[in-house]
């Protein structure tokens, strides 16, 4: 039986699974359908160590947040931020310092009803509907430019969105041009699938990876050398490197989580 809410906007299909809210259930969101819930069980039910990989995701989008803040980066740029759950980008910048600002884009109009919605109120965030692969869609879009200055450093986060791109979108000219328009000193946060390190990984990997073969947004899982040739040369990346994101600058009290090498990070910036 097809599900009704009157919060999805109209022309949306309820009906296939969509990453954005895929990974809301996963971190426990509630803006999510049956048909997402249900992709995401066949998902861990062929790779259970898919809900450890989007919870390290998640804390180390946080870590990287509050870390930039501390940088003085005081502007984010979050493309392919999804659905809105706990530890949002503003919520963790404007904690550590109240004047930041924050624009989401999503190409979900779920996602970005729902920020909209909870962002209202809020002068320093916004929420737009945007898509990755066009980036200069994003940069212009009026809201973009009254809310963020691009004379000054700008933090652009790229996490858990990257795979969906295939080489054919060409994601490292997407990156360049994103970068173009970022002055020197700004940063870009990327996390990305990358390869279990084991056989039997590899093969529930594999399990899971032809699970999204099905949907309109199918993986791909890149090697770090990969990520790093697609950051480019305008960015350094900053120590430590393209590692697991449970070994991007821990917390203390996250420094026995368990490694997932599969979700891989960076923090690069601009030359």
């Amino acid at each position: 039986m097809r599900e009704s809410y009157g919060w999805v906007p109209e022309g949306v299909d309820i009906t296939v699974p969509d990453a954005s809210r895929v990974y809301d259930y996963a971190l426990g969101g509630v803006h999510n359908f049956a048909v997402d819930r249900e992709f995401w069980h066949r998902a861990t039910a062929a790779n259970p160590g898919a809900a450890l990989v989007a919870r390290a995701n998640r804390a180390f989008l946080g870590r990287a947040v509050r870390w930039l803040v501390a940088a003085g980066v005081r502007q984010f740029l979050d493309i392919g931020s999804g659905i809105p759950t706990l530890g949002n980008v503003h919520e963790v910048a404007q904690e550590a310092n109240p004047a930041a600002r924050v624009i989401y884009v999503d190409v979900d109009p779920i996602a970005v009803q729902q920020s909209r919605s909870l962002l209202s109120g809020n002068p320093y965030a916004r929420a737009i509907e945007g898509d990755l692969r066009d980036p200069e869609g994003i940069l212009y879009h009026p809201d973009v430019l009254r809310l963020l200055d691009f004379s000054e450093p700008v933090a652009v986060l790229t996490v858990a969105v990257l795979h969906f791109v295939p080489a054919s979108a060409d994601p490292a000219g997407i990156l360049k041009r994103l970068g173009d328009a970022m002055v020197s000193g700004s940063h870009l946060v990327v996390s990305h699938l990358g390869p279990d390190l084991t056989p039997e990984g590899r093969e529930l990997q594999e399990r899971a990876r032809k699970l999204y073969e099905k949907t309109p947004t199918p993986v791909i899982i890149r090697e770090p050398a990969e990520i790093v040739a697609l950051i480019g040369p305008d960015f350094e990346i900053l120590e430590p490197g393209v590692v697991p994101a449970t070994a991007w600058r821990p917390d203390p009290d996250e420094a026995d989580d368990p490694a997932q090498p599969t979700a891989l990070v960076a923090v690069a910036r601009k030359l």
